[in-house]
């Protein structure tokens, strides 16, 4: 896969005060290249891997703040929860970290290799190489109840994804912006099935009249109720391996995968803005990098808060 040439530097959205860029430049000037290697080299051999890395980012910023509390294992920590269990990416932060620790020991958060990571697994999807500030730490805390009061269920409507991610300080704009991350990626057929309903010969029929019929019928084909647990469709079933605007082309056409994709198009207060991310992909990079950039600033820990893990499935202590 080939990195996007296109960078995007701005300097409207504040930095968070306590994140700095190139916070490493010193104590650790490699840093950001071995998290970008280790992305890309991983991506070479798993084409799914930047989906992953991308779903990781959103499942450890909204729970705890960007502090790799995802990344801890054990029993009854954030991974334990059903909504966790299909997260994945985990090995890529790690070996990253194998390396760093190596040319530069307890140095580099576990918090900061995430960010990174899902910075340039956008790149190398094809999307916008952007500027992230560093100096996150790693917290110390992991609990399983934490999670769903926290983190969007794809079943959430529009006044439910506006009160989540307001709480995270994200604006409506910021929630428009940030759903194009479904641009790539896969999802279990679980996760979009309340659309549907079992008729009385045990085959699926559409409910959701929001839902295009053909890729009602195609998704159907795909997820039967038979279907095992662990089959996943794309999220975009134009280019699914490509970090671009066709999710909001997708959502103008009722192709939406979740209802929390729908509403995007069907709700007075984002339509418009759809519209135009769908006909405008310089639009949706430009804002990419500061909704993202605001994603990975969400409760940070920094100074003499938290820690710089050795291993980042478990505490220092």
């Amino acid at each position: 896969m080939a990195v996007s040439c296109l960078f995007i530097f701005f300097f409207a959205a504040p930095v968070s005060a306590s994140l700095v860029f190139n916070f490493y430049e010193t104590s650790c000037p490699t840093a950001e290249l071995i998290v970008r290697n280790t992305v890309s080299s991983s991506s070479s051999s798993d084409p799914s891997i930047p989906g992953k890395l991308l779903r990781l980012v959103f499942h450890d910023c909204f729970v705890e703040g960007c502090d790799a509390s995802l990344m801890l294992q054990g029993n009854n920590t954030e991974q334990s929860d059903p909504a966790n269990r299909s997260v994945g990416g985990f090995s890529v932060i790690e070996s990253a970290k194998r390396v760093l620790e190596m040319f530069c020991p307890g140095t580099v958060s576990c918090a900061d290799i995430i960010a990174l990571a899902a910075r340039d697994a956008v790149a190398i999807a094809g999307g916008p190489m952007i500027p992230i500030p560093t100096g996150r730490r790693d917290g110390m805390v992991s609990v399983a109840s934490n999670v769903r009061p926290n983190i969007i269920d794809t079943s959430f409507t529009m006044d439910d994804m506006i009160n989540r991610f307001s709480t995270k300080g994200l604006s409506l704009r910021d929630l428009v912006i940030l759903s194009g991350a479904h641009t790539i990626g896969t999802a279990h057929c679980s996760s979009f099935r309340d659309r549907f309903q079992a008729d009385s010969k045990g085959k699926l029929m559409l409910i959701d009249k929001t839902l295009d019929r053909s890729y009602a019928d195609e998704l159907i084909q795909e997820c039967p109720l038979s279907a095992s647990p662990f089959v996943q469709v794309n999220n975009d079933p134009v280019t699914s391996m490509v970090f671009d605007n066709q999710y909001y082309q997708n959502l103008l056409t009722n192709k939406g995968l979740f209802q929390s994709d729908s509403v995007l198009l069907n709700d007075d207060r984002t339509r418009k803005l759809v519209e135009n991310l769908a006909n405008n992909q310089d639009l949706f990079f430009d804002n990419w990098g500061q909704s993202f950039m605001k994603l990975t600033s969400i409760g940070v820990k920094t100074g003499d808060e938290g820690e710089i893990r050795r291993s980042c499935a478990a505490t220092n202590a």
